[in-house]
């Protein structure tokens, strides 16, 4: 989906890692919360509380969930799955555009 619609936009932005990763909350009308935001060329390292779908934009990273050894590629059109109470490092090879799906 290139777009979302019927949703309330918190103008004020996330600004992340100093400002490696920036983002707006987005809330849709049935209640889900997302970000849509930009992560910088950089390697980060996220904690999550609730679970969370990384659905990539554009660009190219690399990710490793916690627990695991293995970087996996992801690149735009494409996304990952992250569990509740956990973490995950990401490497962005280049400018990254990504929308967060919560819960």
């Amino acid at each position: 989906m290139s777009t979302l619609h019927n949703v309330t936009l918190h103008k004020k932005s996330n600004v992340y890692f100093d400002g490696k990763c920036v983002s707006h909350t987005v809330l849709l009308a049935d209640g889900s919360k997302k970000t849509v935001g930009v992560i910088f060329p950089s390697t980060l390292t996220f904690n999550t509380g609730a679970p969370e779908t990384m659905e990539i934009i554009s660009g190219k990273c690399r990710v490793k969930l916690a627990g695991s050894d293995a970087w996996q590629l992801y690149q735009g059109g494409q996304q990952f799955d992250v569990a509740a109470n956990s973490a995950f490092e990401i490497d962005t090879l280049e400018l990254l555009d990504y929308v967060c799906h919560f819960g």
